[in-house]
């Protein structure tokens, strides 16, 4: 082999993005809110000089190169600074998921094994649940000045780093080595852990900048709503490092107030949120007359984006509402649904409702029941396949293969591809119903749902039936005091979806059950149906 003569031996590492923070970028800036109506600022030279205290304290700590140290943290400053202090030693950052069962928080703990976990004030009772069920955890520190409650011998944040000097000598690390801890939400069984690298983060940092991903730059001051324990924020800490954009968090204020008052006060323009989020958004912004013209894009993922969704935003406020797909095992960015350069009107709407086009760097292919890939432009719908630097290889600890297949990761949604690589997905897999021998997604039966204006939540998920083997039945909340019925629905949707695919049944509900992450949660749907629990069925025969 002939090597290219370049510096090959350079290392792709998360402190590379801190040392450019602190030189570059010191001047741009991480805005917390604290409490309604009062922020907290520091520029970046100022946050990376409090990374070093804290690297060392760790240190301090005995925390060594491979400790798991894990955060049980709302989105703030704090938090921000552990995202870089924590691999910057050459130790894993795990980002413990607020949200889960106590039985779930346990096991993950104890399955990563975590020696440190840094806990908000306003958390404490959270981890209470669990701590004494932990017995690899030496040390629990707490983020605030609020009460420790019976975590016995908790250290305190700001007290650790005031014990510390000033400078800190980083270790070598290598990019290679584990950098962050990521579990899956465990929708079904136990949370799967996946293990990113130095190298994978920074990769995937640069794929946050390119201009067809999310473009993010200098100028751009970004607000991650999308909690820090899900997927790294999508990566928006490191993309704001290497990019120098302001950070702008939220702490634990994720309503459509608080986060509509930081949009307006603080400029932002690049935000990101799962959709029911911006629902809420959308409604608070058009009761109160709210300026968002500052927001320039707003990568959406979680869940399919309502084409209904992304128009109200557009025509409404002028709100670029992006599609961006992904899974925790894909870091998470694998494609975002910006239309082809010269396509306007309804042709962009369509590529603007897909999953979107392949990212740089990220492979993807679709697979048949044989396992025979099928090409691009085939309308076949097939298992999604991807792989790429920043996509998991094997879950952590965990030998289960099922995922993995021949170097890829089946990703479980079931999609098409087209000749221009715009992925299509259909439905997840588990989620898909087959009807009379045929396929109906469910997915696309939510998003046209949704786009009824009395419709605020829609979910289907497959009911059993004797001559079908199963159909669709549709879970919908309405809007306040409307009065809209199964039949309303059904005529609604008649000329939007094909005949066969019109929901039989409808269930009126108070909520769709969300997972941890903001998901629709259908396997407790699922449940409720065959419990008997879903009242107040409305029969339909179209």
């Amino acid at each position: 082999m002939l090597e290219g003569l370049v510096q090959n031996d350079y290392q792709l590492t998360i402190g590379s993005i801190l040392e450019r923070m602190r030189s570059v970028h010191h001047g741009s800036s991480v805005v917390t809110l604290r409490e309604p109506g009062r922020l907290t600022r520091i520029d970046f030279g100022g946050f990376a000089a409090r990374v070093d205290k804290l690297a060392a304290a760790l240190v301090e700590l005995g925390v060594k190169e491979g400790d798991r140290v894990a955060t049980l943290m709302w989105n703030t400053q704090e938090h921000l600074e552990l995202y870089y202090a924590i691999p910057a030693i050459g130790a894993v950052l795990h980002t413990l998921n607020l949200r889960l069962f106590s039985e779930q928080l346990e096991y993950i703990i104890n399955h990563a094994e975590d020696s440190i976990i840094f806990v908000d004030d306003s958390l404490v009772e959270v981890l209470e649940k669990v701590i004494g069920a932990a017995p690899t955890v030496r040390c629990v520190v707490v983020v605030g000045d609020g009460e420790c409650g019976d975590l016995a011998g908790a250290l305190r944040y700001e007290e650790l780093l005031a014990a510390q000097p000033t400078g800190f000598e980083y270790p070598e690390v290598n990019e290679r080595a584990a950098a962050g801890l990521c579990y899956t939400s465990g929708t079904t069984g136990n949370p799967k852990g996946v293990m990113y690298s130095h190298r994978s983060s920074v990769l995937h940092a640069v794929g946050g900048c390119m201009a067809d991903t999310h473009g993010i730059c200098w100028s751009d001051r970004i607000l991650p709503v999308v909690p820090m324990f899900h997927a790294n924020a999508w990566g928006l800490p490191y993309v704001a490092g290497i990019a120098g954009a302001d950070m702008i968090m939220p702490s634990r204020f994720l309503q459509a107030e608080p986060l509509v008052g930081l949009i307006e006060t603080e400029k932002v323009t690049v935000a990101g949120a799962v959709p029911t989020i911006w629902w809420d958004v959308l409604r608070y912004a058009d009761a109160h007359q709210s300026d968002l013209s500052s927001l320039r894009t707003v990568p959406c993922g979680g869940a399919a984006v309502p084409r209904s969704l992304m128009q109200a935003f557009h025509d409404r406020h002028g709100v670029e509402i992006i599609q961006a797909w992904g899974m925790t095992e894909m870091s998470p960015i694998g494609s975002v649904a910006r239309p082809p350069r010269g396509v306007t009107g309804e042709a962009a709407w369509e590529y603007r409702s897909t999953a979107g086009r392949i990212a740089p760097m990220v492979e993807a292919r679709i697979v048949d029941a044989e396992d025979q890939v099928l090409a691009w432009g085939d309308p076949t719908i097939g298992d999604l396949e991807v792989r790429g630097p920043w996509i998991a290889s094997a879950y952590y600890g965990d030998d289960s293969g099922e995922k993995f297949h021949d170097g890829w990761l089946r990703t479980g949604d079931m999609a098409a591809i087209d000749l221009e690589g715009y992925i299509r997905i259909g439905d997840r897999s588990k989620d898909v119903i087959k009807s009379g021998g045929e396929w109906i997604s469910s997915v696309e039966l939510e998003n046209e749902l949704m786009g009824h204006p009395l419709v605020l939540e829609a979910a289907v998920i497959a009911k059993p039936d004797e001559r079908w083997s199963e159909r669709p039945l549709a879970c919908v909340v309405r809007e306040p005091d409307a009065s809209v019925s199964g039949e309303d629905l059904t005529e609604f949707l008649r000329t939007r979806v094909a005949k066969w695919w019109l929901p039989d049944e409808y269930a009126f509900i108070d909520e769709v059950p969300k997972t941890s992450v903001g998901k629709f949660d259908k396997k407790v749907l699922r449940a409720r149906l065959a419990a008997g629990e879903l009242a107040g069925r409305v029969n339909v025969h179209p």
